[in-house]
């Protein structure tokens, strides 16, 4: 029994036996008035204003009964009632800060019945995550792009194509000439590395055409590069990079004096080393490098040698060029570089000594413009002055400009510039002056299927002479990739030249098919 029901039921018992007094009381007292005189009556004394706990156990105790509360005779004064002060107790019950129990309660309580609760003696184990929502793999760039040999932390990417084709006119000479099947072989290694730091990339690519109705016209050509970035510090960059062009000479090419028999072979190779540091956004970049070109002697058609020893030449330059980045897309930058050309013979066969020193200023800018048009324009003036008197200085109009423009993710168009001032054998001539301009467009029909059309101009002057040479090519070629590793190309190519050389204009249609085998 909770302690509230326990309080009611004590005041219930209470009030009962008060009741019951209070309804014997007037029974007693009007028998004594008859028996007794009266008695003149006493005031009640006021009750005092309660002050305490009500002493309910007293109350209890202490309840009126027939025998003690009127008088056993008549005659005798009535004692009035023990004094009390009032109903209320003023001390405090011994049991007030006690719960009121009865000693007729018998039982259990909720309490008594619980289980006891377990003694913890570690902590649970923890709740295992929740599993990460399985994210949707990305679609790759390129699905048939090779993947790479892997060597160490660098990534070899070979390739060889075979193909076979029919040239119009192997020898590119002018006149009626005799078609040849011809087949063509390709090597082709890439390189880029996987470090954290510094980086290292190159191409080198080279092949080999042999003609079969027209051996003297097989030749090889080969084209390559290889760069080496080293970070000394987050601002100071060491840039190591060489070069390599292996190439061939026409038979009628205006350099060579006399008619030849198949393509003299010519190298070009060299070396650069510089050094680049940022400011802020303030990048200067000091490069020194070294040119080599060498000629290979040509076969006359009477079985002698042409030798082209005196145009071996040697090539030192030192450039500079400062460049500041107004946003992170466009970086404007001035280049000033000067340069001696040093020839293996000091008089040429002509009897010139071809010898020369120049300097060139180049203003320019790199750009990107919303990931759509990027690449590189810069123009500038050069002037070259011969160690021979009667060889006037060279000067005009030099620049380089190279802009990659996407319009659409399937769409590509590049666009390539050069102006460049160049060396003659040609007596009474300075150099030469050229100017060409290459323009491709690629769209991809599928992922694994792309066209490509493409367009070239060029224009070589020679300084001091009446003589001009303009060589226009145009075609296409299309791409299948059947995997990753294998891809079919064919492609078909229109070029003439036009001469103000006697002799020297020719037409030549190419047309080839091969299978690509990549890594």
């Amino acid at each position: 029994m909770s302690r509230f029901a326990q309080i009611c039921w004590l005041a219930g018992v209470a009030g009962c036996c008060g009741v019951a007094g209070l309804t014997a009381w007037p029974e007693l007292a009007s028998a004594q008035m008859q028996t007794q005189p009266a008695v003149t009556p006493t005031r009640p004394r006021a009750p005092a204003l309660r002050t305490g706990t009500p002493d309910v156990a007293q109350r209890q105790n202490t309840a009126p009964s027939n025998s003690s509360a009127l008088p056993d005779a008549a005659g005798e004064s009535i004692d009035p009632p023990p004094a009390r002060s009032s109903a209320i107790s003023r001390a405090q019950p011994s049991r007030a800060s006690q719960p009121i129990q009865s000693s007729r309660l018998r039982g259990t309580t909720q309490r008594d019945t619980r289980p006891p609760q377990p003694t913890i003696t570690a902590l649970p184990p923890p709740i295992p995550p929740a599993p990460e929502p399985r994210k949707r793999k990305r679609p790759e760039e390129d699905p048939y792009a090779p993947l790479g040999l892997r060597l160490g932390n660098v990534i070899l990417r070979p390739a060889i194509t075979g193909s076979v084709g029919y040239d119009s006119n192997p020898g590119r000479v002018s006149g009626p000439s005799k078609g040849s099947l011809y087949t063509r072989s390709e090597g082709e290694l890439g390189i880029q590395s996987d470090w954290n730091v510094h980086e290292l990339t190159g191409m080198l690519r080279g092949g080999y055409s042999r003609y079969y109705r027209d051996d003297s016209a097989s030749r090889p050509d080969a084209e390559g590069n290889m760069s080496l970035r080293l970070d000394a510090t987050r601002d100071t960059r060491i840039l190591l990079e060489s070069r390599l062009k292996l190439d061939t000479q026409r038979p009628g090419s205006p350099d060579l004096s006399a008619a030849v028999q198949g393509r003299p072979i010519t190298w070009a190779y060299g070396a650069s080393a510089g050094v680049t540091h940022d400011i802020n956004r303030l990048q200067f970049t000091l490069r020194g490098s070294v040119d080599r070109q060498d000629y290979e002697d040509a076969d006359l058609s009477n079985g002698r040698k042409l030798s082209q020893a005196d145009r071996n030449q040697t090539q030192y330059g030192l450039r500079l060029r400062a460049a500041y980045e107004v946003t992170p897309g466009f970086k404007p930058f001035i280049q000033a570089e000067i340069d001696t050309r040093q020839f293996d013979e000091k008089v040429d066969s002509s009897g010139y000594m071809r010898s020369s020193d120049g300097y060139t200023v180049r203003l320019g800018s790199s750009f990107e413009i919303s990931r759509m048009l990027t690449g590189e324009v810069s123009g500038g003036y050069q002037d070259r002055k011969y160690e021979d008197g009667r060889l006037k200085n060279l000067r005009g109009f030099v620049g380089d400009a190279a802009i990659l423009w996407t319009p659409t993710p399937l769409t590509t168009v590049t666009l390539r510039g050069t102006a460049e001032l160049g060396d003659t054998t040609i007596a009474g001539s300075s150099g030469t002056t050229a100017r060409r301009v290459n323009l491709e467009v690629a769209h991809a029909l599928r992922r694994n299927l792309t066209v490509t059309g493409f367009a070239s101009y060029g224009r070589t002057d020679y300084d001091g002479q009446d003589l001009r040479e303009d060589l226009s090519t145009i075609g296409a070629r299309i791409e299948y990739k059947l995997t990753r590793t294998f891809s079919v190309r064919a492609s078909f190519t229109h070029e003439r030249l036009n001469s103000t050389n006697p002799g020297s204009d020719y037409t030549a249609n190419v047309a080839q098919v091969g299978l690509r085998v990549q890594f």
